[in-house]
């Protein structure tokens, strides 16, 4: 299922709603969705004190780098588990999203590239360091990135493409089809308690957006 949501949230709202997404989720959802502010995000291991100061952030519940959301384009897949791709080994399933990635920027007119191995600079910032599976441009850029959790519920993977949509705005669609084979648009209708409860106790909370 796609899932555009409509809403430009903060952080601490977009990381509730994609947790719940991973929790709830009964077939496979794609959720794109845009931020009110300019936030970034930080992955799970990653180190609060190298964000920028006066920046506001929030801590993923995935893995990866640190992330700068003010002209991104931003995507969720959450996926349960009995599906493939969330019984795929963990590079496996990074490689499948991105490949399919790939041939939706290359219909829109992207130059890009899967990287074959990690790059040799290593850095805090997801988009100063490509790893391997990730896409990169025609310059050795890197373009899309992405950080993964799985759990007894399944696959979270949370990605962001440093491209803008295409002029047709179908990029969400075309990479649902490409990964789920059949995709439907439609709208959830999450669980306003449970999201606003993780909001305040999780993510908006500095015991976790702090405590690496």
């Amino acid at each position: 299922m796609l899932w555009n949501d409509p809403q430009p949230h903060d952080g601490p709202t977009n990381m509730a709603i994609d947790e719940w997404l991973w929790h709830h989720a009964t077939l496979p959802v794609l959720r794109v969705y845009r931020w009110s502010g300019d936030w970034m995000s930080i992955g799970y291991f990653s180190r609060a004190a190298l964000v920028p100061e006066g920046r506001a952030f929030v801590r993923r519940p995935t893995g990866g780098g640190l992330v700068d959301h003010r002209a991104d384009w931003t995507y969720t897949l959450a996926i349960p588990r009995g599906h493939a791709i969330a019984e795929m080994p963990g590079a496996a399933s990074y490689e499948l999203v991105h490949r399919a990635l790939r041939e939706v920027l290359v219909a829109e007119g992207v130059d890009c590239r899967l990287t074959g191995q990690d790059g040799s600079e290593a850095s805090a910032f997801c988009f100063d360091h490509p790893v391997t599976h990730d896409l990169i441009g025609a310059s050795g850029q890197k373009l899309a990135g992405a950080g993964q959790r799985r759990g007894r519920q399944g696959l979270l993977h949370q990605g962001s493409v440093q491209v803008a949509e295409g002029r047709d705005g179908m990029r969400a669609l075309r990479l649902a089809e490409r990964i789920c084979e059949f995709a439907e648009a439609g709208e959830m209708q999450p669980d306003v308690a449970w999201i606003a409860h993780r909001r305040v106790e999780v993510y908006a909370h500095a015991a976790w957006n702090g405590k690496k």
